[in-house]
Parts: structure tokens; sequence; C-alpha cells
């Protein structure tokens, strides 16, 4: 049958795990979605642990957690249905996920509950990362907070003049010292914090990171025990590393920017 042809996934991980990887990945789905496998994590058994991903076609996120696992497979299952599921399961719980069920969906077992949900293969599933960037640099998680917190207030909403929906950030030689300058403006007031330019980072010339990507790569920086984040950047992208979280996102062209 078709159910035999597929490869198992089977795993068993902690709940509150599970629970923190799944507020990330879900934080990037958008409650609304045209295209259904876009409401979907993907759920992938690795060498290194269980890697859930999740896309809005701009911005990916991907983390790697710990796990018990039994069987190497992978599958996409709902992303906000599976964090509801697993917000409600006691502390302290051992969540057991098993795919394909004999009707082909994941199965969701801790302690006396079970719970099953419809799943869409991963083959559809897009992936928008994975290019090498050329522009690699580290800083300290509350240099970036920071930088944040002092513009992110400033970006607009208004979506006609796009290019100002997101943080500029650019390399500045001030005399004898460089700057990496962040900047942020909605027309009305504007925001301009300097901090010191982490090596590496001499050739950026200037790229918008959108607003939602600074909001998740915010609440990722207040979620991690690490002490630096690693910056990568493209032209049309920008990457950013937390240990076993990457979020990688598009860029906001700059090409008709008035900057």
């Amino acid at each position: 049958s078709l159910h035999d042809a597929l490869p198992i996934l089977r795993f068993t991980i902690e709940r509150a795990n599970l629970l923190k990887t799944l507020s990330h990945v879900q934080s990037i789905v958008e409650k609304r979605n045209t295209i259904p496998v876009l409401s979907n994590v993907k759920i992938e058994a690795l060498a290194d642990g269980i890697s859930f991903k999740a896309t809005d076609m701009d911005t990916e996120i991907t983390e790697i957690v710990d796990a018990k696992i039994s069987e190497q497979g992978a599958t996409t299952a709902p992303a906000h249905m599976l964090y509801d599921i697993v917000r409600k399961l006691s502390d302290g719980a051992e969540v057991e996920l098993t795919f394909p069920d004999d009707k082909g969906q994941l199965t969701i077992a801790c302690g006396k509950s079970k719970f099953s949900l419809s799943c869409i293969g991963v083959e559809d599933f897009p992936v928008i990362s994975g290019d090498a960037l050329p522009i690699n640099f580290t800083m300290p998680i509350d240099e970036l907070k920071g930088v944040i917190d002092r513009t992110k207030f400033a970006v607009s909403t208004e979506e006609t003049r796009y290019y100002l929906n997101g943080v500029y950030m650019h390399a500045k030689n001030n005399g004898n010292t460089s700057v990496l300058r962040v900047v942020a403006t909605d027309g009305h007031r504007l925001a301009c914090v300097e901090t010191p330019l982490p090596k590496g980072a001499e050739n950026l010339n200037g790229v918008i990171v959108p607003r939602k990507t600074v909001g998740e790569i915010r609440k990722l920086l207040d979620d991690t025990s690490v002490e630096n984040v690693t910056v990568s950047v493209s032209d049309n992208k920008v990457r950013f590393v937390l240990d076993d979280v990457t979020l990688t996102s598009k860029l906001i062209e700059i090409g008709r920017a008035h900057v």
C-alpha cells in the first residue's frame, strides 16, 4: 500500500523543548494561506536531531531539537494546530510523534492523550534558504537587541512606501572609526543608531531588513542562551544564526528606495 512505501518518522521529545521550538516556527506561519502547505511545519529526522522548518515564502525558520529518534522520516503538519495541542499537554511530559499512522496521519501521543493531524507531503514544501551569503559577521546578542530596540518603533507600517517597512543597515566610515549604522523611519520620525562595526561587515553596502523579520529575530534573541548571533548577507537575503535556530529572510529591494 501507499503508506508502506513512506519512510516512517517516529521520535520522542520533551514537551518543553517541543513547545519552545513550535512557538518559534508557528510565529512565521501566516494565519491565512491560499497555499495549504504554507500553513504547515516541515518535521524531519536528521542525524543530529529533529528539524522543524516553516516559511511564508519571504522568511524561513529552521530549528533543530534533541529527541530520541526511532525512525528517520519526514512530513509536514499544520503548525498552529500542532502548537495548540502541545501547549495543552502536561508540563514535564514526554511526547511521541509518529507518521504515518494507519490513516496516513501524524499521531501525537502523550500519557493518555492521543491526537491525529492530516499531513501534506514534504515534496510540496518550498525552501528559500540554501545559497551561500557572502558577507558574514558575528555580533553580541545584547548589541543586536539594542540596535533593534532603539530603531524598530520608527519602522513604517504603511504598505505604499514599502521601502520604509524595514530597518536599514550599512557599514559607515566615520573618520578613523567604522560603525554599523542602523536606521528606521516612517517619514515623520527617524531613528538612527550606531554600534562598533563587526569584523566581516566592512562591505555591507546597505540592506533593508523587513519589519516582520526584525520582530521575529528580536523574539528569538530573548529566547536563546547563546551570547552571539551570526549574521550573513547577500544582495537579496539576510540570515541570522543562533545556535540551533536559523532565520533566513528576503530583503526589501532597494532599487527604488530613497535612502
